[in-house]
């Protein structure tokens, strides 16, 4: 499996033949959806959900049904490639199969609207990957490598480290990067390092376009 980041909560995952990218938003590369087999995205913040980078491809978008309101709405040239998939649902896209995990995004802020968001564990080979969205809701199933939320309106770091560690990937790569700045960044990559690592997991982030 090739794991590929593409900014902020954009990863690109190739395996066996199969291009897919989860969440290419607005502060995501058009890179990231060149060529792809499949889209999904977990829900319809826009840091998550970009009409315009979908447009810059022709492949199958797999989200849920508030994504799939927001774009007969706004981006209706998008709807025939839309499949909507509920909770826990399961399918494959070539070689890769897929579960969708959840169904509500973090609170944000007591006084404002739950949205939903589905998080999706991916299956190739002898790899399981999970990307949960903007949702600290882990899967009940064994995870290899887990696309870790390191920043966001409605985290604070412990919660994201807690989350990892109760996921157990041995291997856990940042996402959801683009809120703090270089600086703050530093000083999260270290509570990471410092709680995971002691676990026995390891916690990396990429640069952009570069692989795992």
């Amino acid at each position: 499996m090739r794991l590929t980041k593409f900014g902020h909560s954009a990863v690109r995952i190739e395996h066996g033949g199969t291009t897919l990218v989860v969440d290419p938003g607005v502060w995501s590369q058009q890179e990231s959806v060149e060529g792809v087999d499949a889209v999904l995205i977990t829900h319809e913040h826009p840091d998550h959900y970009a009409p315009d980078l979908l447009r810059a491809g022709d492949a199958p978008i797999y989200t849920i049904d508030a994504v799939a309101t927001q774009i007969r709405e706004g981006a209706a040239d998008l709807s025939e490639r839309v499949t909507v998939v509920a909770p826990d649902e399961t399918w494959t896209i070539g070689g890769i199969g897929v579960r969708a995990v959840g169904e509500l995004h973090a609170v944000i802020h007591p006084e404002l609207p739950r949205f939903h968001n589905s998080g999706y564990l991916l299956t190739a080979g002898d790899t399981t990957l999970f990307h949960p969205g903007d949702a600290l809701t882990a899967p009940d199933a064994a995870v290899d490598v887990l696309l870790a939320p390191v920043c966001a309106p409605w985290m604070r770091v412990s919660e994201g480290v807690d989350f990892a560690r109760r996921v157990g990937a041995a291997r856990n790569v940042a996402i959801h990067d683009r809120v703090f700045s270089p600086e703050g960044l530093g000083v999260a990559d270290a509570q990471f390092r410092r709680f995971l690592e002691a676990a026995g997991q390891e916690y990396v982030r990429l640069a952009d376009g570069t692989d795992l």
